[in-house]
């Protein structure tokens, strides 16, 4: 099926529609050369017709199947498909003989078709487009044979099908300009959410995850089987003399301070690690199925990193460090506990002269 409609959800959809208007093209079709079978239509235009249709079908198929790659618009197919069935209708108005008039709800049908794919205005260009082709085919065949296509009968019904086809597209206009605010309104909508969500879950000024979704993330990781042999590694950070730092070189170095912290440890960790701001300059690290010698491989490559940084125009007294608390799931014990146990080897590490992970 993928390699028949594609495997893009847009594209399957095109091919889907288009194949779904295939089939009421034979339909339409079929009852004609039913028609023709009893001798209400020639039977040469209509073989004539046949292949016209098919050979558009098929075309058309291949079009839109192939349309990312010949860089055909949507709305241009829409276009082109709508230009071919004006014309097939046409042509059934052209050999329907009595039973014309029935044929002209084919330009109706090509006008809703168009909603669903063209802008109000392209489908009042295509719909006036579809009025001028019928009206020259009706003008045509009262020149060419007017006992049969006599100027009267064709002047009401061209006007009859004039004013139908003009009110179903302003319809159609109004409700296609209703959908496109409606599908405005669900991306702005779609928007806010996320922005709600980013909120919700980010921290924004590290771009870390905030406190509150990795409570959230803790109570995930507690439900989530180990690793056998593999325990959750948590780890508490908090940058050394981070105070002095506020004091003497203002907010907004702090704040970059915090930032680069940020970038740096991230540069270290894998996917599936989770880094948070836990408060102020302080920071909680998850490392999912990781031995504790592993995990404190990770914190030595960070606080050699970190003691790197440097900001712009700004002289530190001393390089840039971390305390750190680090201690290994017990069991099937609570992440909260583990945090705990953590926050206690921090405040050893900090009590130790700071620069240091204390492993608890």
């Amino acid at each position: 099926m993928g390699i028949l409609f594609g495997a893009e959800p847009r594209l399957r959809r095109m091919t889907q529609y288009w194949s779904a208007t295939a089939l009421l093209y034979f339909l339409f079709l079929s009852l004609l050369g039913h028609c023709a079978a009893l001798g209400l239509i020639d039977a040469g235009s209509m073989r004539a017709l046949e292949r016209y249709a098919e050979l558009g079908i098929v075309l058309f198929f291949a079009l839109v199947r192939f349309s990312p790659r010949l860089g055909l618009k949507p709305t241009t197919l829409a276009a082109l498909q709508a230009l071919f069935g004006i014309s097939c209708n046409m042509w059934i108005y052209s050999i329907a003989g009595p039973m014309r008039g029935a044929t002209l709800m084919g330009l109706m049908v090509v006008v809703v078709f168009c909603t669903f794919a063209m802008r109000p205005r392209q489908n009042l260009i295509l719909t006036f487009t579809g009025l001028v082709g019928m009206g020259g085919t009706m003008v045509w065949q009262h020149v060419r044979d007017p006992v049969h296509y006599p100027a009267t009968v064709e002047g009401v019904t061209f006007l009859l099908m004039a004013l139908s086809t003009v009110a179903v597209a302003f319809l159609t206009g109004v409700m296609s300009t209703m959908r496109m605010r409606l599908k405005a309104q669900r991306a702005e909508l779609t928007a806010a959410l996320e922005t709600i969500r980013v909120l919700a879950t980010v921290d924004e000024l590290t771009a870390l995850a905030n406190r509150r979704h990795m409570h959230a993330v803790l109570a995930d990781e507690e439900r989530r089987a180990s690793a056998p042999g593999l325990p959750t590694c948590i780890a508490l950070l908090d940058i050394d003399f981070f105070k002095q730092i506020n004091d003497r070189h203002g907010h907004a170095a702090g704040d970059e301070v915090l930032r680069q912290f940020a970038a740096a440890a991230r540069a270290e960790l894998r996917a599936r690690d989770v880094l948070a701001r836990w408060g102020g300059e302080e920071f909680l690290l998850m490392l999912p199925d990781t031995a504790p010698g592993d995990a404190l491989a990770v914190l030595a490559r960070l606080r050699a990193r970190v003691a790197r940084l440097t900001l712009p125009e700004v002289a530190f007294e001393r390089a840039l460090s971390f305390s750190g608390g680090l201690t290994a799931r017990a069991g099937g014990e609570p992440l909260s506990a583990t945090v705990n146990r953590a926050d206690k080897a921090l405040y050893q590490a900090k009590s130790g002269g700071r620069d240091r992970v204390v492993q608890a």
